[in-house]
């Protein structure tokens, strides 16, 4: 990992870190153990990748990377609650995240699913709140919601999920195109989706313009899947105790690209992806360093 980024990490996931402490404070109507359970998982650990990506395009967008951050915080409670839903033995029944036992096996099945509903929603109170503080009007305020609500949901992260459960054990049964067309719709939405909205929010809180709304979401798509790309890999030839899980997509019968397309074609697609990626931010210049070094990790990381 570059220096900057490493830093930018860093010094974000400090800042994110004590932003969701304060959101999450004991209060006498949230009930102790589904708090127990939401902080579990939220602070297991993880790169904070999309709340980078939150305070990375606000800062490309002219606005102080601190003002976004309870936006920066919703976009991680998102993200966590649908890791928590997702390991259910109704998805992908999954016994460790992170290394760590997941959150159904610590505190059962039903308060796992509250969990992920309360973050869910304390998300977009969240950002509500930052909203507030920015003394953002209403336009604007409606459509810093609307772009979470529609890469959280079933157009977006939900209905990739859902596309994702229903291509198990297909792949073997279409044609190359036809699979490689369903897997890439597959993840533009199951990852792809919450990463363009983290840029689009971090803009929008900005006050960025529809050219430079566009270039992000472009970048992101481009990094969503090339992020993708890379796990599909990693489930191959990665270290399954660096990533912190146990079994693969193999295993499951899932469609992936290195499955479809073979290891080194994956390497190869992920590559192209992130030159172009890179080619999105030209009109950013010094400001989108973190958006140029993160495009870089994605596809040189090891977990």
């Amino acid at each position: 990992m570059k220096p900057v980024l490493k830093l930018a990490l860093e010094k974000n996931t400090a800042l994110v870190d004590e932003a969701m402490e304060a959101l999450l404070r004991p209060k006498p109507d949230l009930p102790r153990s589904v708090r127990r359970s939401m902080r579990y998982s939220l602070f297991a650990g993880g790169k904070r990748l999309r709340p980078t990506l939150v305070l990375a395009a606000a800062r490309c967008c002219g606005l102080e990377a601190r003002k976004a951050l309870k936006t920066a915080a919703a976009l991680e409670m998102i993200h966590t609650y649908s890791l928590i839903h997702d390991d259910l033995p109704a998805m992908d029944d999954d016994d460790l995240r992170r290394g760590k036992p997941t959150n159904h096996k610590v505190f059962g099945e039903a308060m796992a699913i509250l969990a992920g509903d309360g973050l869910l929603t304390k998300a977009f109170e969240s950002a509500a709140l930052n909203a507030r503080e920015l003394a953002l009007d209403g336009r604007t305020t409606a459509e810093l919601i609307g772009v979470i609500a529609r890469g959280a949901g079933a157009e977006g992260m939900v209905g990739g999920q859902v596309e994702d459960l229903a291509a198990e054990g297909l792949g073997k049964k279409r044609s190359r195109g036809s699979s490689a067309r369903a897997l890439e719709s597959v993840h533009r939405r199951k990852t792809g989706a919450l990463i363009v909205a983290s840029l689009d929010a971090g803009a929008v809180l900005a006050g960025a313009n529809a050219a430079q709304r566009a270039a992000l979401r472009s970048y992101g798509r481009r990094i969503g899947l090339a992020f993708q790309i890379t796990d599909d890999v990693l489930d191959v030839v990665g270290d399954k105790k660096k990533m912190g899980k146990r079994g693969s997509d193999r295993d499951n019968d899932k469609l992936t690209y290195a499955a479809l397309y073979g290891v080194e074609d994956a390497r190869s697609k992920a590559r192209a992806l992130i030159r172009q990626a890179h080619g999105c931010l030209k009109d950013f210049g010094a400001r989108a360093s973190v958006l140029h070094e993160l495009a870089d990790y994605i596809i040189e990381r090891d977990k």
